[in-house]
């Protein structure tokens, strides 16, 4: 149990950190459109929740229910298979967390420059250094404190969102599902990469459950936010998207950092300026809440006697585990410099090995200890768990196809860190003396 109060985050904090685990709006959306096509883009957004956020949501809140402890899949994985997998889903998914979290300082840096065009890539860089350690001060200074900060910039995100979408809506010009798919390229090339978007844009809902030992009611509470969150999430994509195709049209031209460029189509320059502004504070949410959840996984793995101590370390005043949040926001600004593009399709591939070892534990436990008390459950019986399990195992599987030589190259080198950190921790901490 950890040493940190329990249960300080309520309901609507645990809201907004989940919303941005998984999302943070319709921001970094937009690649999907110029990759697949609006037709193919929107199919997506509607199926993508039921074969790979639903299920996955579901099989995590059984397991919130059923062990409800900080570090969340940490402690299920090791659990059903031991401490060695136990480290690498850990370890996997805090490597992974320098690929994912990095991105939003990158997708901040894109977005600002609708104001500041000419800036340099030094420049870049020195933003996005800026926006990661003003944002790892508050989550010092203590969860509570951050929660309610989520909470915040999920408002002040949103509200631009609803703004360009009734704007956009009343002045349809066009259907937004034509062309259905995108001409030229390469087919598999632009799979890889839509898929990536699609996945990355719906992921995330294993995440907070590292910090259950942190929220109050943390099993119901969980779940009651999954409930909020999926549909919220999926109307903050499809609502604004088809709404702006239809308004403004040139789907070809939809990239990174395109929401501003759509709002100036269709409401102007003040309208430009809001989104924009949304934009930026999402991106402040999304790296707010996640540098919380990633940073647990460090701090989880100390107190388990599975990495140095020194990252169990809590500061004094504040409760949060300083030294896990800090190393954790060092390894992200040295991963701040890549652009969106590159760091999408890799971090897709990293979290999938992880979530396909999450999913495991999630039927080894139904299967090896069926007498674990369960409040809650995931209907269906045996049917119901191997739907559950085997539908976003199968995307993890496709995304990973479908990523290139590259990203899997790095993928695989990434996922062999694992084994050797295991290693030589071990090795390292047996020849202290007792």
């Amino acid at each position: 149990m950890s040493p940190r109060r329990r249960g300080v985050l309520g309901f609507v904090p645990l809201v907004a950190i989940l919303f941005f685990n998984v999302s943070g709006g319709p921001y970094g959306a937009e690649d999907a459109v110029s990759s697949l096509g609006p037709g193919l883009a929107l199919l997506l957004l509607l199926v993508t929740p039921l074969v790979w956020s639903l299920p996955v949501a579901l099989a995590m809140g059984e397991l919130a229910s059923a062990l409800p402890e900080e570090g969340g899949y940490v402690v299920w994985v090791q659990r059903a298979f031991g401490r060695f997998w136990g480290f690498q889903v850990g370890w996997w998914s805090w490597i992974n967390s320098f690929v994912d979290v990095a991105v939003y300082p990158a997708l901040f840096a894109e977005y600002l420059a609708a104001w500041w065009p000419g800036i340099s890539p030094l420049g870049r860089w020195a933003l996005a250094l800026a926006f990661i350690w003003i944002l790892t001060a508050v989550n010092l200074i203590g969860v509570r404190i951050t929660g309610w900060s989520a909470v915040a910039m999920a408002v002040i995100a949103l509200l631009p969102v609803v703004v360009l979408t009734v704007a956009a809506a009343a002045r349809l010009e066009a259907i937004p599902w034509r062309p259905f798919a995108a001409e030229g390229g390469s087919l598999l090339a632009n799979l890889g990469l839509g898929l990536a978007v699609m996945m990355w844009n719906y992921s995330g809902w294993d995440t907070p459950t590292t910090m259950l030992g942190e929220t109050r009611a943390p099993g119901p509470s969980f779940r009651r936010a999954m409930w909020v969150a999926l549909p919220l999430i999926t109307l903050a994509y499809v609502l604004p998207i088809a709404a702006g195709l239809s308004a403004a049209g040139d789907w070809e031209a939809w990239e990174t950092g395109h929401w501003p460029a759509v709002a100036l189509a269709v409401g102007g320059p003040w309208l430009a300026h809001v989104v924009t502004f949304g934009a930026v504070v999402a991106t402040g949410g999304l790296f707010l809440s996640l540098l919380l959840t990633n940073s647990r996984l460090p701090y989880a793995l100390a107190l388990d006697g599975q990495l140095p101590a020194a990252l169990s370390r809590l500061h004094p005043r504040f409760g949060t585990p300083w030294a896990a949040v800090v190393l954790s926001s060092v390894c992200y600004s040295l991963c701040a410099f890549w652009s969106f593009k590159e760091l999408i399709v890799l971090n897709i591939w990293l979290y999938s090995i992880a979530l396909l070892l999450e999913l495991a534990a999630f039927v080894g436990l139904r299967l090896r200890e069926p007498q674990l008390p369960r409040p809650w459950r995931v209907g269906g019986g045996a049917a119901g768990m191997w739907v559950v399990a085997v539908l976003p195992a199968l995307c993890c599987l496709l995304a990973m196809a479908t990523a290139g030589w590259t990203n899997t190259l790095v993928g695989v080198l990434a996922a062999a860190t694992g084994p050797l950190a295991y290693w030589i921790w071990r090795t390292s901490s047996s020849r202290v003396p007792a």
